[in-house]
């Protein structure tokens, strides 16, 4: 090669490696130059880009508020449970890890990729709620993209089927459905908040941004119900409708100075904690104390006589013949269970004379035995605020309706539920004072309304003392140290053709002791199958035993105490 050729081949590659070297510097400037756009003109642009990618806004669970009963013991709390989750557009169908997610769930793997592939279109399903902690600690070690855990609460009811009438329960979101969770839901119901976190490319959260909105937990309540006496008043009831074969009954117990419900049990009962058993008709959910209404019977007597004594036409030495046993009253045969003959008006409620009660009745102005029952609140709802709570029926009966004026002396006619047959029975407790009935705890009573004179309403608590003594109609309702007060009633039980004859409700409404009351209380029993079905038969022992229990689990001196005899050896 000569030498002009040489020079013409090195001058040509020097031209391409400046080439070369021109087009490197142009691609640095290029990549320098987007490199500065990127940084200054769209760097808010990737930086949201970036943070939608890696930052998420989680919910802070609130707490619900602790439901606890008079002496701090908990009712209803919140226990921390898990949710499982996915998005079913980034869930691998191929996963080596699926059939112990689908275990882990309580699934298999074929109804578990059935389900995913129903909803691929969507971004979120739930796989499973309230899992155990542990559980969902097993599910995230399997580390399946597009798997999630989340943190929650879950209701849990230590008293279980014993106060699950009065205290309900809340759906799988935290809602209350019934009862008092639902009565006070929002009382109860926190306000979750929600945080700003940091996540990896399997959702776990690596990084605690900040908080965005405070969480705010839900407020405790406190019930006025004594545990320790539900637990007595659900297993005596109980056993009585097992004993019995009646097809419910109920439990009201007050405290008489306050008007607080003290205990509050029905049955046919139910566990909160595990719902899946309740069946189609849902019967047992119902708080019968509250929202199921009957006929009293003769447990009204006693306002009839107090109404009678308050007209001024009668005195405690008064005295009314009640022969040849029954009575005539616009072609309706009223009759007693015997002949009693002539009866002062204290033996009307002790023998629970039929035909006492409607002579009293008949002869007084027609609205007085009415507006004596309104007055200590039937026929009105108690405004406990309970869900469902009914105000019974009061009809109202011009003069000329003999019969209904009659049959409302001794309690037919008219429908109350057993709170309100307790808070019925407070003015012979209290001294003719009435107050409202609460299912909270009290900080101090509730203004008392007078609805009857004091002499009277002591009057007619010494003649109910009568009923639970030799002679009276409800004896087994006695209490071993104590004086009580009460009346029973047997109501029969309206069918689809009027009264039936062999169906009928059992009551026994009472007060102790008699010195100095303290507990009101009432039982229903609904439809008693045994051959025993009268109030002083079923009822009455229900409340001798639970009242009984609960005067000296409250510490309440005897009142009728009497000293063993003493035996001198010789």
């Amino acid at each position: 090669m000569s030498d002009e050729q040489d020079i013409q081949a090195r001058a040509a590659r020097g031209w391409r490696l400046w080439l070369v070297f021109l087009l490197l510097v142009l691609i640095g400037l290029a990549i320098s130059g987007k490199m500065l756009t990127l940084n200054m003109q769209e760097q808010a642009f990737l930086k949201r880009q970036g943070d939608a990618r890696i930052l998420r806004t989680a919910v802070i669970p609130a707490h619900r508020g602790v439901i606890s009963d008079r002496n701090g013991q908990p009712l209803s709390v919140s226990a921390p449970v898990s949710t499982v989750w996915m998005n079913p557009q980034e869930f691998d169908l191929q996963n080596a890890s699926i059939d112990r997610l689908a275990s882990l769930l309580g699934s298999d793997r074929a109804a578990l990729l059935s389900k995913v592939s129903r909803f691929r279109a969507k971004q979120f399903l739930y796989l499973k709620r309230q899992m155990t902690p542990a559980q969902a600690v097993q599910i995230e070690a399997l580390d399946i993209p597009g798997v999630y855990v989340d943190r929650e609460y879950k209701r849990f009811y230590p008293a279980a089927e014993v106060a699950t009438h009065l205290v309900g329960f809340t759906n799988v979101d935290g809602k209350g459905q019934e009862g008092v969770e639902l009565a006070f839901d929002d009382w109860l119901q926190g306000v979750p908040g929600k945080k700003l976190v940091m996540r990896d490319l399997l959702g776990r959260t690596v990084k605690h941004i900040r908080e965005l909105e405070p969480m705010s937990q839900g407020q405790d309540l406190q019930l006025s119900i004594d545990l320790r006496l539900q637990y007595l008043a659900y297993r005596e009831l109980k056993a009585a409708v097992q004993a019995h074969k009646a097809d419910s009954a109920a439990m009201v117990v007050l405290d008489a100075h306050t008007g607080e419900v003290l205990a509050m049990v029905n049955q046919p009962s139910y566990n909160p904690n595990d719902r899946s058993n309740l069946g189609a008709g849902m019967e047992s959910l119902r708080n019968r104390a509250v929202t199921d209404t009957f006929e009293p019977g003769s447990t009204m007597k006693p306002l009839t006589v107090a109404a009678a004594l308050m007209s001024g036409k009668y005195q405690l030495d008064s005295v009314i013949d009640t022969s040849p046993g029954y009575i005539r009253v616009k072609g309706k045969t009223i009759r007693d269970h015997r002949n009693y003959g002539e009866l002062d008006i204290g033996r009307i409620i002790t023998k629970s004379s039929n035909v006492g009660v409607t002579k009293l009745a008949l002869s007084m102005h027609e609205d007085a035995v009415r507006n004596t029952m309104q007055n200590v609140g039937l026929g009105q709802v108690p405004g406990t605020g309970f869900p469902g709570e009914q105000a019974g029926v009061l009809p109202y009966h011009a003069k000329n309706r003999l019969v209904e004026r009659a049959t409302m002396s001794y309690g037919y006619g008219l429908a109350v539920t057993p709170l309100q047959l307790a808070q019925a029975y407070i003015p012979f407790a209290t001294g003719g004072l009435t107050r409202p009935v609460s299912l909270l705890k009290l900080e101090r009573p509730e203004p008392a309304t007078r609805v009857m004179p004091e002499a009277i309403a002591n009057q007619v608590l010494r003649m109910m003392e009568t009923v639970t003594q030799q002679g009276g109609t409800g004896r087994r309702a006695a209490i071993e140290g104590y004086q009580v007060a009460g009346k029973t009633g047997t109501a029969h039980k309206v069918g689809s053709s009027g009264y039936e004859d062999d169906k009928y409700v059992a009551v026994f409404a009472g007060v102790a002791p008699v010195e100095n009351p303290e507990i009101i209380a009432v039982v229903m029993v609904d439809n008693p199958k045994g051959q025993e079905y009268y109030g002083g038969e079923v009822a009455a022992p229900v409340f001798s035993r639970v009242v009984g229990g609960a005067l000296r689990m409250l510490n309440v001196a005897p009142d009728n105490w009497k000293p063993a005899t003493q035996v001198v050896m010789q």
